[in-house]
């Protein structure tokens, strides 16, 4: 604390690439290319992380912005008459939200392993987003709860690798310090999106009737087309790899960013990278004890904010307003979410300290469901307090999942496990999204009880773990701290170092 946390970010790159430079067998940097790394004056590499964010951020922003309301304008399209349509009754509504998760969750793991072994990785998440675009597009002519249950389980498939492999790629592009900020302004894209979506179904509604096509189809069949246009555009567009930049990166940028990159492996060689089985990574990530922490944590957010997608629009009809004005009234509370998860990440990374920047969102989930819990029952007369409330939920909520996939890309070595631990971690968030589309059941509006209870005890939760695995990694910290360098290299071998990766007693946890 009390640190110039303005230049934080270019200093503690000088410290990655200083480490490097001392230690040049560590991470398969040679002295020529250590020497490079740390002399790459500082002006140049503000500049270049610039041109990289001007050439990478905004397009997967939009990519993610379309992600999110293909995921979630079934809940706009419900007011505009999707379950009367198509004769939907009793939990059917539920069980549409919830079969888009099954394979969501199941194909997020497998979908970053197969895309870590892609030279062009933006063609494979192109390939996807065209796919479920077509599917999308198809959704607006379904004609009862089956049609729709059968196209909701494909656009899980397909949707399910979009979000682990944007991930993936910036924090192959970026430093740990500088991953955060870039995750939140994806995730403010959701955040935006929930209010664009609202925007845009407000709109797409006025063409009922068209083509003898109800509102709600027409919701669909528009913003599938646009997908699969944008999914064409990744083919030229999205980047993939600095070795593949040549067209916009001179040769000294490229070399630098993939240099900065190797620094980050100073505690595992090349080598020792490449031997390690992917079976064995995969066991390692599914039995990591910080993995089970971070789930928790994640689900602070991620089974009340599903829910919440699914269900604003009709929360706000609960309060007396028209279906047209709810849809607008769902501006208000993403805009909040979308400026506390920027501004949440920025000072995170300039801190390099994610877990308080965590725990104040949750602290505002928990709040906001409590006063849910306890004005809804009567929330027509109600509408203010619970208004700010659910306004309150979406700040809380937004800022979690960037601080939780910025803590755990930066406490991963190996490139390949990572890949398959921001899968792993996202996959479980969203399994989150298969609880939440049951606990708002529809014979208990306004009061929904199940809902903004549940979503209370997943918050509560998640505190409960953040602060565990923050004071888990401290200690290990200070235990490894009250070692030398020379002792510990006494008692492992470079090759025992090498494996252990992330364990190895020579590397300091992010907290």
């Amino acid at each position: 604390m009390g640190r110039d946390t303005e230049s934080l970010p270019e200093k503690q790159d000088i410290v990655y690439e200083e480490n490097a430079s001392r230690m040049p067998h560590r991470g398969g940097l040679s002295s020529e290319d250590a020497d490079f790394l740390a002399n790459f004056p500082v002006e140049k590499r503000k500049k270049l992380i610039r041109k990289v964010d001007w050439r990478m951020i905004p397009f997967l922003t939009i990519l993610y912005l379309i992600t999110y309301i293909d995921k979630t304008n079934i809940g706009n399209a419900k007011i505009e008459g999707l379950t009367e349509d198509l004769h939907m009754s009793g939990i059917q509504y539920n069980i549409a939200l919830s079969v888009f998760f099954i394979p969501y969750v199941l194909a997020e793991v497998p979908s970053n392993m197969i895309m870590s072994r892609f030279k062009h990785p933006g063609r494979y998440l192109g390939a996807l987003i065209v796919v479920w675009g077509i599917i999308m597009t198809l959704t607006g002519i379904v004609q009862n709860f089956a049609g729709l249950a059968v196209v909701r389980f494909w656009l899980g498939l397909f949707e399910a690798g979009f979000l682990p492999g944007a991930v993936l790629l910036v924090s192959n592009w970026y430093m740990p310090n500088e991953t955060q900020t870039r995750i939140a302004i994806l995730y403010t894209s959701a955040a935006s999106g929930g209010a664009f979506s609202g925007i845009l179904a407000f709109g797409i509604a006025k063409m009922d009737g068209l083509a003898g096509l109800g509102g709600w189809r027409w919701i669909f069949i528009m913003e599938g087309i646009v997908t699969v246009l944008l999914g064409v555009v990744c083919y030229t567009f999205l980047v993939e790899s600095p070795a593949l930049s040549t067209g916009w990166l001179d040769s000294d940028e490229i070399r630098y960013l993939e240099l900065r990159q190797l620094s980050r492996r100073i505690h595992m060689s090349s080598d020792s990278q490449n031997s390690i089985p992917t079976k064995t990574l995969l066991f390692e990530v599914l039995t990591d004890w910080k993995m089970v922490l971070l789930i928790f944590v994640n689900w602070s957010q991620a089974v009340p904010n599903y829910a919440l997608k699914f269900t604003m629009p009709q929360i706000i009809k609960n309060m007396g307003f028209t279906s047209a004005n709810a849809q607008l009234l769902t501006i208000p509370p993403y805009s909040c979410g979308a400026i506390s998860a920027y501004g949440f990440s920025v000072i995170a990374d300039r801190k390099s300290w994610r877990m308080p920047f965590i725990l104040v969102p949750q602290i505002c989930v928990i709040i906001a469901f409590a006063i849910l819990f306890a004005k809804a029952a009567d929330i027509k007369n109600n509408i203010a307090i619970c208004y700010f409330a659910v306004c309150l939920s979406c700040f809380g909520m937004y800022p979690i999942l960037p601080g939780v996939n910025a803590w755990n890309v930066s406490n991963i070595v190996s490139p390949a496990k990572r890949a398959i631990s921001i899968g792993y971690l996202i996959c479980m968030g969203n399994a989150g999204g298969i609880i939440g589309s049951y606990i708002y059941i529809e014979k208990e509006k306004p009061k929904y009880p199940t809902g903004f209870g549940a979503s209370f005890a997943f918050a509560a939760a998640g505190i409960v773990a953040g602060l565990v695995l923050e004071y888990a990694l401290w200690s290990i910290n200070k235990r490894d701290a009250s070692y030398t360098e020379d002792e510990i290299r006494q008692k492992y071998s470079e090759e025992e170092l090498d494996r252990m990766g992330e364990k190895s007693p020579l590397f300091k946890y992010s907290l």
